[in-house]
């Protein structure tokens, strides 16, 4: 078989090649008829880059002032006049205007997958695809993602990062901006963010290694985890374990149906419709309650205001240094007298009312109320070991 490439200058400045198979420009590859077509143009390196394509595309910045391009179009067709006239309905449309670039991809008759590298300096990146994932790597200024159904992949960007997908998941390495992603049923994952974040699902987990800065996450039908935050923490989840590692402000975690853990945070406010609260290493102030479940809750040091703990179906332990200042008043209005609620404390005083169990007490003079309320199972308030 013979090959030739066919090269012209186009009128917005891209040099666009065509790399043809003998003298139709096609090839055979499986089930497809296949070509390849390329450009090129020289640019500044503060431009602004924008994709609208049908399908796949990889951008990935480099050094240098080029912008590079290759456009792989794929059809079905029985004949090669059919798979030329179908091919000629996928194609390229570039443009530059001032500092501003557009490559545009238009057609419906097969697949189009594009992959293009640009400068690396690029102050803004917008990618809009109908359908096909999304993979952007290696820019300095923002990055803004979308499709209509696939994956949208993003790593090494220095600026913020925008993604959303109607029908995927979403994956982020390293963003050193603000990170704001949507997805319409897929899971979420993402490794450090520099700084603040929001990740919303309709249907999928939610999996983050680091935010720097504050953090909310939203899933209509999965898991949450967040493994370090260097804020607060807002989460909620209609079904599925909310996990927050540590968190160096408040958390706030809203579960309609399952448990909530956070292993360390300045303060935690917890509510779960079916599960239950795990509470450890919190500095602040604690509010949990469950409708079905117990709360395991660890204060580690003085609180600056009150706490509260309910559950309407199971236990709630709680663990105190025998340093804190606090006041206790708990209340168990489950059947059993008092031996529902056990103390470490014997300066928390244990009597039955009627059928319910009370306790009040203050430890080392008192000082922010910490209010327990449970029926079902027993109130322990234990003396945490130094």
């Amino acid at each position: 078989m013979i090959y030739r490439t066919v090269q012209k200058l186009g009128l917005t400045g891209f040099a666009l090649v065509a790399i043809a198979a003998g003298e139709t420009g096609i090839q055979r590859e499986g089930p497809f008829w296949v070509e390849v077509e390329r450009g090129s143009a020289s640019v500044s390196r503060s431009s602004r880059l924008e994709i609208f394509s049908v399908g796949g595309v990889t951008v990935k910045g480099t050094p240098g002032n080029q912008v590079m391009f290759t456009l792989t179009k794929r059809v079905r067709a029985g004949s090669q006049v059919e798979a030329r006239r179908l091919l000629n309905g996928l194609h390229a449309r570039t443009g530059i205007k001032l500092n501003f670039i557009t490559l545009t991809i238009l057609g419906s008759s097969g697949m189009a997958d594009l992959e293009v590298r640009a400068p690396s300096t690029f102050h803004d990146v917008v990618v809009r695809t109908r359908g096909g994932p999304v993979v952007a790597s290696g820019f300095d200024g923002t990055v803004r993602a979308e499709t209509g159904a696939g994956r949208v992949n993003l790593d090494r960007i220095s600026g913020s990062v925008n993604a959303r997908t109607a029908g995927g998941d979403i994956l982020l390495g390293q963003i050193t901006g603000s990170v704001h992603c949507t997805s319409g049923g897929g899971p979420i994952q993402a490794g450090t963010i520099g700084g603040e974040a929001f990740f919303e699902t309709r249907g999928g987990d939610i999996t983050v290694q680091e935010v720097k800065g504050p953090v909310r996450c939203s899933t209509a039908g999965g898991g949450i985890r967040i493994v370090q935050a260097g804020n607060v923490v807002i989460a909620d989840t209609a079904g599925g374990p909310i996990d927050v590692g540590y968190a160096k402000g408040m958390v706030t975690a809203k579960n309609s149906g399952g448990p909530i853990q956070v292993g360390g945070a300045s303060g935690a406010q917890c509510e779960s419709a079916g599960g239950g609260i795990r509470l450890q290493n919190i500095t602040g102030s604690l509010k949990a309650s469950t409708a079905v479940g117990s709360i395991i809750a660890h204060f580690q040091s003085q609180p600056a205001s009150d706490s509260f703990l309910s559950t309407e179906a199971g236990d709630i332990t709680i663990w105190i240094p025998s340093n804190l200042k606090m006041t206790i008043r708990a209340q168990n209005v489950t059947y059993g007298g008092k031996k529902r609620i056990v103390t470490d404390f014997p300066a928390i005083l244990v009597k039955a009312v009627g059928p319910n169990a009370v306790a009040e007490g203050e430890l080392n003079g008192g000082g922010p109320l910490v209010r327990i309320a449970a029926s079902g199972g027993t109130i322990y308030i234990r003396r945490e070991a130094k």
